[in-house]
């Protein structure tokens, strides 16, 4: 049996943690320009506030509905994702984290009332992270899947489905009719994994609800579809094709990018962004034990602005043996950034991928003909043997200080001005809350 555990609207969710006066009141979280509504609560979405509608088209709903609007803190989600996700872990042998507020649970070998363990799960994660969640219990991922989506809207919508499967639904106890009842309500576009056109056109061969696909035949889906809708609805029908990846493979491309608050028409200015981005992603690609065998950089204008010049180049920068230093890859990331740039545009984007990946301990290095002789290539195999784990060791410390002191406490100097061009170009936060939870100025004050 498995079970799906998800944070009703997880961003908006943590920001009432820390705010119960936005409880009960229409709430949007915008994206990290302060853009797009990228989370609403429930009061939000009565509102008619869409999924990624600018923030520009509802913003005349502050004055007239009381909408609230808060810059996006992903520190802040990020850590109460990895609070509730330990607390999680805590019920099952097996986890897996699907996303930022989902989490999958293998129960295999469990015993007990699977309804009163979801319930005492989701009492433990609303009093030790004041996160409201919802369980849904089946015998596979995807009905898992579906459960949850059950239990979440009958506790927004009573009087969709039965009561009793509000906030916890377990599809395991239900006898036949009553679950060909849940999915005869159900629409099939609620199914994991059947998307927007795939509904459609399942709608246009009169398959409307999540009962109507499960009685399908599904040589025909196959053969009018593919292979991943037989399975999900071999899924359905309670057989399991998916297990619980309890130990997801690494990342096979890591990125960061994002737009500036203001545009950016110097190369200065560039470095210091596509410097931070290499950092970043460079942390990450150490935290899965990764190495990096090139480097890709790409910086845009805003094709939106059109009286300005338009230019939006990409270069991939090979490196010379794979490898997770922040130095190598700044200087790799730097170079292309160089070769790219041109005077007189407005670049309002930048990204940086770091791509052909490979396991730290599999890597294997190579005679450079043409690399000048000095550094560790120039040392002996025992010297540079020395020299690549002292390197090693300087990056973890960096990552360690990172960790314990909050993101960019230490970091590699590009002799640049750091601040000027990291705050001036920073992504437009107005509305942003406290980091309450890792970063210990700004902690909660309570007045008694």
């Amino acid at each position: 049996m498995f079970a799906l555990v998800d944070v009703n609207n997880m961003y908006v969710s943590c920001e009432r943690v820390f705010k119960p006066s936005l409880i009960g009141r229409p709430v949007v979280v915008l994206s990290s320009n302060d853009g797009a509504c990228i989370a609403r609560s429930n009061e939000a979405k009565d509102l008619g506030v869409k999924m990624a509608q600018p923030w520009f088209e509802v913003r005349h709903l502050e004055r007239s509905a009381g909408l609230i609007a808060q810059s996006a803190n992903f520190e802040l989600y990020g850590d109460m994702s990895s609070r509730m996700m330990a607390l999680a872990a805590q019920y099952a042998p097996r986890q897996e984290i699907y996303s930022i507020d989902e989490c999958f649970l293998d129960f295999e070998g469990v015993r007990g009332d699977l309804i009163d363990t979801g319930r005492h799960l989701r009492a433990a994660v609303l009093q030790c992270t004041g996160l409201p969640t919802s369980v849904g219990f089946g015998p596979t991922k995807t009905l898992a899947k579906l459960a949850n989506h059950v239990a979440k809207t009958e506790d927004r919508k009573p009087g969709t489905y039965p009561a009793h499967v509000a906030r916890v639904c377990d599809f395991g106890c239900m006898s036949q009719s009553q679950l060909d009842d849940i999915l005869r309500r159900t629409d099939v576009g609620s199914v994991w994994g059947v998307g927007r056109k795939t509904t459609a056109r399942l709608n246009e061969g009169s398959i409307r609800t999540v009962l109507d696909l499960v009685n399908a035949d599904v040589a025909t889906l196959r053969r009018q579809f593919n292979v991943l809708l037989e399975k999900t609805v071999f899924e359905l029908r309670g057989t399991s094709c998916l297990d619980v990846d309890d130990a997801p493979a690494p990342n096979q491309q890591i990125m960061a990018s994002r737009s500036f608050g203001e545009p950016a028409t110097d190369i200065t200015a560039l470095s210091e962004i596509v410097s931070g981005f290499t950092t970043r992603v460079a942390a990450k690609l150490r935290a899965q034990h990764s190495l990096a065998a090139a480097v890709r950089v790409f910086i845009t204008t805003s094709p939106h602005r059109r009286q300005d010049a338009q230019h939006s180049p990409s270069i991939t920068m090979p490196l010379v043996r794979p490898t997770s230093d922040t130095r190598a890859l700044i200087a790799a990331a730097l170079s292309a950034l160089e070769r790219m740039f041109r005077p007189g545009h407005n670049y309002v984007k930048a990204g940086v991928m770091l791509v052909d990946l490979c396991d730290e301990g599999q890597a294997q290095g190579e005679l450079d003909l043409f690399a000048e002789p000095v550094g560790p290539s120039a040392l002996s195999t025992e010297a540079g043997a020395r020299a690549t784990a002292a390197n090693a060791r300087l990056m973890n410390a960096v990552d360690a200080l990172n960790l314990k002191f909050g993101l960019g406490a230490v970091g590699v100097a590009s002799g640049l001005q750091r601040a000027q061009g990291a705050q001036r170009h920073a992504s437009r936060q107005e509305r942003r809350s406290p980091r309450y939870t890792t970063r210990l100025e700004e902690i909660a004050t309570v007045r008694a």
